[in-house]
């Protein structure tokens, strides 16, 4: 049952999706890494709480704090697989690949756009694997067509997200998602014939989105899939990273509960949304304007659309869960306790 991406080899065919802001840093990938899994740091914001940010050098200290994280997480898990996942919508994307690099990252796992610039920028590294994240067989084509022409490198695994029931930033349009038109498994099978049958490169391809217990996880292998990405699933683990005030906001949510909401980085994004009235009126009431610059493109730097995405996503890691944005996948509704990260791998492999 071993997943290879690249040159690693992974006990078992479970990725842990990356969760900013600091949802999933050191203790939960460190802790998936060291069950068998492949344990990723997310990026975004990863720096605000961190010793290294003082209120006004978001950019100086992400970097830092992702280092600082993989070198936790290396502690947690010394011989498990230890990766991040970087949005390429952010302002500094060059830069936290490169620290990504440059701080021990085994893979780098790459959604929020499509990054056509990755080989290049791992270029003095090419023994970390490259892992775009996609919802279409067109995306995979540009990347494939990009890096090919550009690089003369290929993908090293594809993870294929379903927007109907992924959590955090999706890659469709809002009236895309939900009207019964997405068949994510097709779309697995469809990148898997680009890579296996016209490409003669042989890489698994990972189904993200409405994985939560064994049978799913069961059907998503079925299905074609080689390995799967879960991160709901994580949250309400003692080692996730994020405050006991998300754990327990995952606990006391319905099912009604979860939805879309259009993020200002212009993309849907699924989370709880029975408090994004506050979130929004928060940074409106209080004047708030653009504090860090993290979007390359955002509606609420540009015209004070919205609110502004990473210090509400970094307010809820913390507890704030009233004026924070808690993004989730459709089955955070199916939390009832707080386990162990290991209780989930014994759950999905018998590992017991």
């Amino acid at each position: 049952m071993n997943l290879k991406i690249g040159k690693l080899t992974v006990t078992y065919p479970l990725v842990q999706g990356g969760m900013g802001v600091r949802v999933s840093a050191a203790g939960l990938a460190g802790a998936v890494a060291r069950s068998g899994g492949v344990g990723l740091i997310a990026c975004a914001g990863i720096g605000l709480n961190s010793p290294h940010y003082n209120g006004r050098n978001y950019f100086s200290a992400d970097p830092l704090a992702l280092k600082d994280e993989l070198k936790k997480a290396r502690a947690i898990a010394p011989d498990g697989v230890i990766g991040v996942n970087v949005m390429v919508a952010t302002t500094d994307y060059d830069d936290m690949v490169r620290a990504a690099c440059e701080g021990g990252a085994q893979l780098i796992v790459c959604g929020a756009g499509l990054p056509m610039n990755l080989p290049g920028l791992t270029a003095d590294w090419p023994d970390i694997a490259l892992v775009p994240i996609v919802s279409s067989l067109k995306a995979a084509q540009l990347i494939v067509r990009k890096w090919s022409k550009n690089y003369d490198r290929l993908p090293d695994a594809v993870v294929v997200e379903d927007p109907d029931t992924a959590g955090g930033h999706l890659g469709e349009k809002l009236e895309n998602i939900g009207n019964g038109s997405y068949d994510q498994y097709e779309t697995v099978r469809q990148v898997k014939a680009l890579f296996r049958d016209e490409l003669q490169h042989d890489i698994p391809i990972i189904a993200a989105g409405g994985v939560w217990d064994r049978k799913d996880f069961d059907y998503a292998l079925a299905q074609g899939a080689d390995a799967v990405q879960m991160g709901t699933r994580f949250v309400c683990t003692e080692e996730c990273d994020a405050d006991d005030a998300f754990k327990q906001y995952y606990l006391d949510c319905r099912k009604e509960d979860i939805g879309l909401i259009m993020s200002p980085a212009g993309l849907p994004g699924r989370a709880i949304v029975k408090n994004m009235a506050a979130v929004s009126a928060r940074d409106r009431d209080l004047g708030i304007t653009c504090p860090s610059n993290c979007l390359k493109k955002c509606t609420y730097k540009e015209s004070r659309e919205r609110f502004c995405i990473v210090h509400a996503l970094d307010r809820a890691q913390r507890g704030d869960v009233e004026t924070g944005v808690v993004f989730c996948g459709t089955n955070a509704w199916k939390a009832d306790r707080i386990g162990t990260v290991q209780d989930i791998f014994d759950e999905l492999f018998d590992t017991e």
